[in-house]
């Protein structure tokens, strides 16, 4: 009598977990080609984010981190206080904040660090970048071909 109820139970509490799982939807970022997007999550957290076309015709996420830095700081210079902003861009959301850009494939879940920002505030590829022995930045290196135009 006793392995039924605690095999009841086992089924019981495999069937909440399961219908539990699948009540939790992750928000999407939309796969369009090309196209970045501005991402305005809800303001009451449960509803789903507002997504805005911020350009077109962006032919890597790179590009889409720049233009969303671009709006970032444009708000900030006509007196927004956002300093943090979350853009999509082909399945990948894009995190922009005061140490760089990180993208990951979901809204809460693990980030990958792209982009950091230099000394004077721009935005670099991490190994781009001298450093003090401290870790302070120097300065971003040259491109090789400006090496050899004089630059």
């Amino acid at each position: 009598m006793s392995r039924k109820i605690v095999a009841a139970a086992a089924v019981l509490g495999l069937l909440g977990l399961t219908v539990a799982g699948c009540s939790q939807k992750t928000v999407q970022a939309p796969r369009d080609e090309g196209v970045c997007y501005h991402v305005v999550p809800a303001e009451d957290g449960k509803s789903a984010p507002q997504m805005n076309v911020v350009a077109r015709d962006q032919p890597q996420i790179e590009f889409c981190a720049a233009r969303l830095e671009e709006m970032r700081l444009r708000f900030l210079r006509m007196g927004g206080t956002n300093r943090d902003m979350i853009g999509a861009y082909q399945g990948q959301f894009i995190f922009i904040d005061r140490g760089g850009v990180k993208f990951g494939k979901t809204l809460t879940g693990q980030r990958f660090f792209a982009l950091t920002r230099t000394g004077d505030g721009r935005l670099a590829i991490p190994g781009a970048i001298q450093r003090e022995i401290d870790g302070r930045p120097v300065a971003v290196g040259p491109t090789p071909g400006d090496a050899f135009r004089g630059w």
